[in-house]
């Protein structure tokens, strides 16, 4: 009996020593080591001051202008198909980024001489009956205005926009006179209200520089045009609307011109954990 019990009992402890390492390692499990939470994006700051210079060509729309003669009779005279010369505007401008979406500035632009060509229609131009004149003049100025944009979204760096602004224009008109004639009324000058409404692009060149290019529409009020003179004045314009094709550059201070310049932010990416052997 103990010939047939030994040699069992000796098989059965060499099974359980070759089955002990295999189970043990079923049993393994590997240490779970949770990756860190991604870390989201931060947002890039759109916000900031800038400066700007601009540089347009604009064309005038005269508006008409009225004045009136003594006599004998006195009358009252029309300068109508008045027609204002094109010419250059140079301007700067303070402004602030607000967001991606909306940004405001100040703007000061000098409006250089814009020549003027009419002709009077009247009952009475320096005497009696009807009457033809012709008219020579010119306008400079200075436009102010408070401006604030809609910055449409940015699409491979090209940020369209529009706005809108409202100020005061100074108007400064040279003094009118008739080619013809001696006559001459000596120019004044007044200022006058303005609003303005704009459309156009940016482009970003640099962090810190966008190309800006756009049309302006300006509209200014009518005020005293020239003074008396031996048989005629004042005068007064109706006004005139001014379209301006525009082109500058602004510069963004902080190396954030928020047209798409940014460099993209990438979120945290965890590591791929290590393979576990078994």
């Amino acid at each position: 009996m103990d010939k047939i019990v030994k040699p069992f009992c000796l098989g059965a402890m060499l099974l359980a020593g070759v089955s002990a390492p295999a189970v043990a390692a079923d049993l393994y499990e590997p240490q779970v080591v949770e990756a860190p939470a991604p870390v989201q994006a931060a947002p890039v700051a759109t916000g900031g001051w800038y400066i700007r210079g601009d540089v347009d060509y604009h064309w005038s729309d005269f508006r008409g202008a009225d004045y009136i003669t003594y006599g004998p009779p006195p009358g009252t005279n029309t300068i109508n198909n008045g027609k204002l010369d094109g010419a250059w505007s140079v301007g700067g401008g303070v402004g602030y980024k607000i967001n991606s979406y909306l940004r405001t500035d100040v703007t000061a632009d000098y409006l250089f001489k814009s020549g003027f060509s009419g002709n009077t229609v009247g009952s009475s131009c320096g005497g009696a009956g009807p009457c033809h004149s012709d008219e020579r003049g010119g306008y400079s100025g200075w436009l102010l205005l408070a401006n604030a944009y809609a910055d449409l979204g940015t699409y491979h760096g090209i940020t369209p926009y529009v706005g809108a602004g409202i100020g005061g224009a100074h108007i400064k008109w040279d003094d009118l006179h008739d080619p013809n004639t001696t006559e001459r009324n000596g120019g004044t000058s007044s200022w006058r209200f303005a609003y303005a409404l704009m459309a156009g692009a940016s482009y970003c060149l640099t962090h810190n520089v966008s190309l800006d290019v756009g049309y302006r529409f300006t509209h200014i009020n009518g005020g005293r045009m020239f003074e008396y003179a031996p048989v005629a004045g004042p005068g007064f314009d109706r006004g005139m609307n001014v379209n301006e094709v525009r082109a500058g550059l602004r510069y963004s201070f902080g190396g954030n011109s928020g047209d798409g310049c940014e460099e993209p932010q990438v979120a945290y990416q965890p590591p791929a954990p290590e393979p576990v052997y078994k």
